[in-house]
């Protein structure tokens, strides 16, 4: 896995008041970016290998779906 950051700290900032946090500091908008973009890595990796064992190329939405059910 690369060490780049695809999620900036604004999306998941609003994220975190969307969800009715008030104040939050930068400490803990890189953890939870860190924690955000850990998870979504381990879902399309799990959801590439759901593709694969349906002889697939592109994974859909009922592997992601299937994978954090």
């Amino acid at each position: 896995m690369k060490n780049e950051k695809n999620i900036s700290l604004s999306a998941i900032e609003r994220i975190a008041k969307n969800s009715g946090v008030e104040r939050i500091s930068k400490d803990g908008l890189i953890k939870m970016r860190d924690l955000v973009e850990e998870y979504a890595v381990r879902i399309s990796m799990d959801a590439i290998k759901m593709a694969r064992h349906a002889k697939r190329k592109t994974v859909r939405g009922e592997d992601v779906f299937l994978i954090v059910k």
